[in-house]
């Protein structure tokens, strides 16, 4: 039972790495087109928020699965 829950808060934490980084990457098309100009700016800022979002996802990951080992 603990397994299936330690897998299932993994996920969660897949799935909303996956929202916030199609989030950031969709807002970020938006600015380009609204601004082109500043595209370099904007996608050096995109890429660093991203990492940091899969950052916050593989913590996540990691605290899910270390709650599946019983002490």
């Amino acid at each position: 039972m603990i397994g299936s829950i330690a897998a299932v808060g993994a996920g969660l934490a897949v799935i909303g790495a996956g929202i916030g980084i199609g989030q950031i990457g969709g807002h970020a098309m938006d600015a380009i087109a609204r601004q082109p100009e500043a595209s370099s700016k904007i996608q050096t800022t995109m890429i660093i928020a991203a990492a940091l979002v899969e950052g916050v996802a593989l913590f996540g990951v990691v605290v899910a699965l270390l709650g599946n080992n019983p002490q």
